[in-house]
């Protein structure tokens, strides 16, 4: 493997990796604040695909607008969405077992999966990239890089600083993280932990949908998309540590190294190593590599 080639593996690497936080990064917050195993997660994922495939004509012939303007009504579309599910749903979980947790969010993956085929089918669909962003930059003399995939892993960082901040530095960020220690010490201070656990779901939710939406154009839009993320996630949150957002950066970042240059160099093994990686964490940190914060 030449230097070029490195250089690019490292690049697909990070962008993947990046990626699988932000879907990783919704899941640990749901979890590790409100402390429910969401099944369902990943659903979000690929309804933030489809809505990148299927919104873009309707946003185009009532806004005028193009992908970025999906990407923001998608968005707004995927926080009513969350607020809506967490009150209809999710707000019963919160003081029930985890199994009652894992058999209701199973049987939304149901209803969610049965829904996208009633409304767009089970065809495999892709999503053409912005035309600002469809091109390629030169890597070495023979090589290129597309533009696009840049912009995704900027995406990517410029939503965990954004979390980060928000979490660590704002008054809201320091309800969240009191209302995940002690939710009856916040609510005997005044604070409506309900609309706050109702927030964060939503957030969440919109975090996994952006994530789709970024990524139908790298990895195209096909039915049972989400299944396939949220196992990886799961991964992710076991390595970096159960609602840890700094462990699930860590942990996508090394599934992201391991899984990409595990299909180059080790091809007939790339589909174990991810577990591997894992197994190899936990024999040494069983609770992960961070402790929740």
């Amino acid at each position: 493997m030449d230097v070029t080639t490195f250089f690019i593996q490292c690049l697909n690497a990070l962008q993947y990796g990046l990626l699988l936080f932000l879907v990783a990064s919704g899941l640990t917050l749901i979890f590790g604040i409100m402390g429910v195993i969401n099944l369902a997660h990943g659903s979000f994922y690929m309804i933030g695909a489809y809505m990148a495939f299927a919104l873009a004509p309707i946003v185009a012939a009532v806004f005028s607008g193009g992908f970025f303007a999906t990407l923001l009504v998608g968005t707004v579309l995927a926080v009513l969405l969350g607020y809506v599910l967490e009150w209809v749903f999710y707000s019963y979980l919160y003081q029930r077992e985890h199994l009652q947790q894992v058999l209701m969010t199973y049987g939304l993956i149901l209803v969610f999966e049965e829904l996208r085929s009633l409304i767009v089918g089970d065809d495999v669909h892709g999503v053409p990239p912005p035309d600002i962003l469809a091109g390629t930059l030169p890597l070495g003399d023979m090589m290129t890089y597309p533009v696009y995939r840049l912009f995704v892993s900027g995406v990517c960082i410029v939503l965990a600083i954004g979390m980060y901040l928000v979490l660590s530095r704002t008054r809201l960020g320091m309800m969240i993280r009191a209302g995940a220690t002690n939710r009856e010490m916040v609510q005997s201070l005044g604070i409506d932990i309900k609309f706050l656990y109702r927030l964060v779901f939503a957030a969440g939710v919109a975090i996994a949908v952006l994530a789709g939406m970024v990524a139908a154009p790298v990895s195209s839009v096909y039915p049972g998309m989400g299944q396939t993320v949220l196992i990886v996630c799961f991964v992710v949150v076991v390595i970096g540590g159960i609602g840890s957002i700094r462990g699930a950066l860590f942990g996508a970042l090394l599934i992201g190294m391991v899984d990409t240059f595990g299909k180059v160099l080790l091809p007939q093994a790339a589909g174990v190593l991810v577990y591997v990686l894992m197994a190899l964490i936990l024999l040494w940190k069983p609770e992960g590599l961070f402790k929740a914060a």
